[in-house]
């Protein structure tokens, strides 16, 4: 499957302040999303941020807080169960991109939601984080058991840029180098 931006679009799950400090690798993680969400407009790819439990948690980090086009507030750890989340998503782009935190716990009951719902949920590896490196691990190695797209932010931009003639090449290069 290559994923293609005008069909794509971009979820970050639970970028949230108060998390920060209890997650492994979370500034490498946010520098991910943000690289992802910055080749998002470069191709014209909606972006989503998701929140849990903002009034405990917080609200998405600033590095990433101005990105997005649309914020859910939510309390299901399964953002596709959130109204506002299934009148934003496209059937024109059921390819969507899920960066976020914990991994183990709303990225993949996120990934499982939207794929349940006809979606194609791929989830950006170095675009999420848990708290422990292995409950990271442990989510990837199921997700991609059930059939989720495991893919890098690299990846990603890449794949939208689809050819070195594309006329953002640059700006996207300029992203991940």
């Amino acid at each position: 499957m290559i994923i293609e931006a005008e069909r794509s679009c971009l979820l970050l799950v639970d970028f949230q302040g108060r998390l920060a400090p209890a997650i492994s690798g979370a500034m490498e993680t946010v520098a991910a999303a943000r690289r992802l969400a910055l080749a998002a407009r470069l191709f014209g790819v909606p972006v989503i941020a998701s929140e849990q439990n903002p009034q405990g948690l917080g609200p998405t980090i600033d590095s990433l807080r101005e990105l997005p086009e649309l914020v859910i507030a939510k309390t299901a750890f399964d953002a596709s169960r959130q109204s506002e989340l299934q009148d934003a998503l496209d059937e024109d782009r059921d390819t969507v991109l899920i960066a976020g935190w914990e991994a183990h716990v709303c990225v993949m009951q996120t990934a499982f939601g939207l794929k349940m719902n006809g979606f194609a949920p791929v989830v950006v590896a170095d675009a999420i984080g848990s708290r422990q490196p292995a409950s990271k691990a442990a989510a990837l190695d199921r997700l991609a058991r059930h059939g989720v797209e495991i893919v890098t932010s690299e990846m990603v931009v890449f794949e939208w840029l689809q050819d070195c003639e594309h006329p953002r090449f640059k700006e996207a290069l300029a992203l991940i180098k």
